[in-house]
């Protein structure tokens, strides 16, 4: 669809949207586009710029979608992954079998974060260990 601004021949100006430019030619021919202010049927388009995507633009509209709402509880689910980390033992690549030595009885109790591939969490939520991925957030300086 294109979005034409439009004028009548006594100044009004208004828009319209049409399939094609083909399209907006032969409804004008056909008497089809009308001027909803006075209802002339001499009517115009009028100059316009074409829309352009900037990366100003793309800023401008990421902002709009992140409000300060969706800002503030990021920030407070990067506070609290921030404390988990802080508070648990990085065991990498072990961790689905520091996960289980644990749920055994076999190590002491403590947290634990590490990497897991998806069979291996699976597994583990399928033995009845509880484990939770940690979300990765959008970074800041985006």
């Amino acid at each position: 669809m294109i979005r034409y601004n439009l004028s009548c021949d006594d100044g009004h100006d208004f828009e319209g949207w049409f399939a094609s430019s083909d399209d907006f030619d032969s409804q004008v021919e056909r008497h089809l586009v009308t001027c909803p202010t006075c209802g002339s049927g001499s009517v115009s388009k009028q100059l316009m710029a074409p829309a352009v995507s900037t990366a100003r633009k793309k800023e401008t509209t990421r902002a709009l979608v992140m409000d300060r709402a969706q800002k503030e509880t990021i920030a407070k689910i990067r506070e609290l992954v921030n404390s988990i980390r802080e508070n648990a033992e990085d065991v990498g690549e072990r961790f689905p079998e520091e996960a289980r030595r644990i749920h055994y009885g076999e190590a002491e109790q403590r947290g634990l974060i590490g990497k897991a591939s998806a069979d291996e969490a699976i597994a583990l939520l399928e033995e009845g260990i509880e484990i939770a991925p940690l979300p990765v957030l959008p970074d800041d300086a985006n």
